[in-house]
């Protein structure tokens, strides 16, 4: 059967099979029932498990091969029947707790999944399986200095790989994501080239990124790119690589590239317009900012770089315009200042004296914001206001010689 399987002849196959039901050794159609299963052929496999259990109804090993894949068809209320006919003094209650920690996890019942797994630990403390269970729950959750601490314990054990998972791999995942750099670059080196994934790749490149080892970096994310050109999350890293060598151009081409593979993302848009500046291509800058806005207008810090543009370039009603939009539950005092600057210079006076009030409380010790605000009580002919700033803003920085400056001019009138 499974010859004819692996040549495609499905029909020989389904006439074997029924063969084997009826005249193979109950050993062979065990074994038969593993491989069916690893191959995806579940009702196969299903069916199989069941002559057994009819003749071995004490044997729990068959109740969690059929539990796992009553999982993997959906049926969690069929899987946990079975499972829950398997009592602790069985043979296969082990395995039938990490059976039920993954039905569990797949229905988000987390606190289940962890009462499994910590049982099964207590039970066997130094089982690679339930070790590796415990990690790769604490990393797909997010706890990931509990992830590092069962996948050490495999190294300790001398297993270096499980369930085709390269454990040192998944160590220097777990410590880069943990911030632990150092840690992470040790153990992501020691990858053997055939688990040396794509997104182990990337992980190297970008923990070679944040310990400063920029040419490294750049090596390991370009090999990234010229074997998977479609590997999204590559080219902003590889762009801010490039910017930290202070490669301008190289870093704009490649957050180009990159969004010629994503061009739905509005981070690398706004990189792409940072780099852009720093080039002076202002066209590209407005271009790209824009797009970063139009794909997530809710984003305030895209919607202030695109503002912080329209008043480098003295476009106000863009600007007004741009930060008129925003919802009010949510503006930031940076909108405020922002506006009060466009109102001024388009001498709406109330309406700039409005946002600079609202600004005033958080910016009230910001020199550049005092500075603007004196100028602008100047301008708006408000006197009190501006001597009260200004007395205000000398005590911030005293020495600045523009503000001593006005102060004698204002004192000696």
């Amino acid at each position: 059967m499974l010859n004819a399987i692996e040549m495609g002849q499905l029909d020989e196959a389904k006439k074997d099979f029924a063969w084997a039901l009826r005249q193979d050794d109950d050993e062979v159609l065990f074994s038969l029932a593993e491989q069916l299963y690893a191959l995806g052929f579940l009702q196969q496999a299903q069916r199989t498990y069941l002559k057994l259990l009819d003749r071995y109804p004490d044997e729990d090993e068959l109740r969690t091969a059929l539990a796992e894949i009553a999982i993997d068809n959906g049926n969690n209320d069929e899987a946990l029947a079975y499972l829950a006919q398997i009592k602790p003094d069985s043979d296969a209650y082990l395995q039938s707790l990490l059976v039920a920690a993954d039905l569990y996890q797949t229905e988000e019942q987390f606190e289940v999944t962890e009462e499994k797994l910590q049982t099964a630990y207590q039970i066997a403390p130094e089982e690679p399986a339930v070790l590796f269970a415990l990690g790769e729950y604490y990393y797909a959750t997010g706890r990931f200095g509990l992830a590092i601490r069962y996948y050490f314990a495999l190294i300790q054990a001398g297993v270096a790989e499980f369930a085709r998972v390269d454990i040192a791999g998944r160590l220097g995942m777990a410590y880069a994501q943990s911030g632990k750099f150092d840690q992470a670059l040790g153990y992501l080196k020691q990858v053997a080239p055939g688990f040396m994934t794509a997104d182990i790749r990337f992980q190297t490149g970008l923990t070679q990124l944040n310990l400063g080892q920029l040419k490294e970096a750049i090596i390991t994310l370009k090999e990234l790119i010229d074997e998977d050109n479609q590997y999204a999350s590559a080219y902003p890293a590889l762009a801010q690589a490039y910017l930290q060598e202070n490669h301008l151009s190289q870093a704009l081409k490649t957050a180009q590239e990159g969004l010629g593979v994503d061009e739905y993302n509005e981070n690398l848009f706004t990189l792409a317009a940072d780099i852009a500046g720093r080039l002076g291509e202002f066209d590209l800058v407005k271009k790209y900012l824009q797009s970063a806005h139009a794909l997530a207008p809710e984003n305030l810090a895209i919607s202030l770089k695109l503002s912080n543009y329209y008043l480098s370039q003295g476009d106000h009603d863009a600007n007004i315009d741009l930060l008129q939009g925003i919802e009010k539950d949510s503006v930031d005092p940076q909108v405020e200042w922002n506006l009060a600057q466009s109102y001024q210079a388009k001498e709406d006076f109330e309406r700039a004296s409005q946002a600079f009030e609202t600004a005033r409380p958080t910016y009230w010790d910001n020199p550049t914001f005092l500075k603007q605000l004196i100028y602008f009580y100047q301008e708006s002919g408000e006197r009190d206001l501006l001597l009260d700033t200004l007395d205000h803003a000398l005590t911030v920085t005293p020495d600045d010689p523009e503000l001593n400056e006005l102060d004698g001019q204002l004192r000696d009138f």
